[in-house]
């Protein structure tokens, strides 16, 4: 199988992120490709017309994109602990959890975007919202810090690296502060094998 595939994009390391702790590394080809919105990868398009990353290829051919189709593909190539829970109300919870990591990835990149442009160019609403959908995420996580300790799913990998995107692009932002609970969880995260052997590459874009 090959993906396409980023040092620093938050949804390819979600991606690799479960890939390490399914033990499929080994499975996995990387093909380095870069994206950028103003600057569109016609290659890469040809095998996601939308030209996001990560893609994965198989070896027959057949292409999946994005991170939650890939996740949910290759967590059924592995006969350990499914890390997408199959019934019940942990799937549901999972599923949350990843779609609100998911949406606060979203977030942080057009965030980002947006804090890169010339400040004459920036949209001061545009900022304020972002700040103010970031600090309404991290209360309700706070809030469920409790029932995060319990388990390890897809849920915990698209929070925990949406979190790790916040200390990687936003040093500035103290987003622990007020959170004890949430970056306690986080520090336990941080240090999972998995999430020390994916972080950015801070040497290449």
């Amino acid at each position: 199988m090959k993906l396409h595939w980023s040092p620093r994009s938050p949804f390819v390391r979600k991606v690799m992120v479960l890939v390490h702790e399914a033990g499929l590394a080994q499975r996995l080809t990387l093909l380095r490709t870069v994206v950028a919105m103003s600057d569109p990868n016609i290659p890469l398009m040809d095998d996601n017309p939308l030209g996001k990353i990560p893609t994965l290829v198989l070896e027959d051919g057949t292409i999946l994109y994005d991170s939650p189709v890939i996740c949910e593909y290759l967590d059924n190539l592995h006969g350990g602990r499914r890390l997408f829970p199959q019934s019940g109300p942990e799937k549901w919870t999972a599923l949350r959890r990843q779609a609100l990591g998911d949406g606060l990835m979203d977030l942080l990149v057009l965030w980002r975007n947006e804090r890169t442009k010339p400040p004459e160019r920036q949209t001061k609403s545009w900022l304020d919202g972002f700040a103010l959908k970031m600090n309404r995420s991290l209360a309700a996580l706070e809030a469920e810090a409790p029932d995060l300790a319990r388990g390890f799913d897809i849920g915990h990998i698209a929070l925990g690296g949406a979190l790790s995107y916040i200390d990687f692009r936003f040093p500035d932002l103290d987003w622990r502060k007020g959170h004890s609970k949430l970056a306690a969880w986080h520090a336990g995260f941080d240090a999972r094998p998995s999430v020390l052997a994916t972080r950015p590459n801070l040497e290449a874009e």
